[in-house]
């Protein structure tokens, strides 16, 4: 009879209230922590990827240099102006014309920013001479850079403005006289 009490013991041992209520109440806090745990690990990743992919698109569209080049034409003008961020703001007047309406002929007109206050001093004082322009575009404007993509970078050569000789004056002005 002895041998069949321990093998029945064995099969159905005793248990307390106390040690099987804290073995399932540790059982369930073991099942939820692995589960927070990860979406916390699966919620910062997706923070990180998502401050990853906004960083990087603020990059190219502010500070990645779309495309560089050289302008040339007449200085129009170029002032300082803003409300809160002053920035440098020029135009260049190129040779040609082209047609934004079926009815009218336009100059071609570069507007563009300037950063270097060195710069934008010298070109303050070069209005009306033909220059060559080294500018960079970007994708977007920032309000610290200017209200312009173009920004200029640097003066590639600067030229007086040619004078019209007689002759071409008198070839010049009837045509301008029909235009009217």
């Amino acid at each position: 009879m002895g041998d069949f009490t321990r093998f029945f013991a064995r099969l159905f041992p005793k248990k307390s209230k106390n040690s099987v209520s804290l073995q399932h109440n540790s059982h369930t806090m073991d099942d939820i922590k692995p589960k927070q745990r990860k979406s916390k690990k699966v919620l910062r990743w997706f923070l990180f990827i998502l401050l990853l992919l906004l960083a990087a698109f603020v990059y190219v569209r502010y500070y990645y240099v779309f495309g560089t080049g050289v302008k040339s034409g007449e200085l129009n003008y170029l002032v300082y102006k803003g409300v809160i961020f002053k920035t440098y703001e020029g135009k260049l007047i190129q040779s040609g014309f082209r047609a934004d309406k079926p009815e009218g002929l336009q100059s071609n007109q570069f507007e563009f920013s300037v950063v270097d206050e060195e710069l934008a001093k010298e070109l303050m004082l070069l209005g009306g001479k033909h220059l060559q322009l080294h500018y960079k575009e970007y994708f977007g404007t920032l309000p610290w850079r200017g209200y312009t993509k173009f920004v200029v970078d640097s003066i590639v050569s600067i030229e007086e403005p040619k004078e019209l000789k007689l002759e071409e004056e008198k070839e010049i002005a009837p045509y301008l006289l029909e235009t009217l």
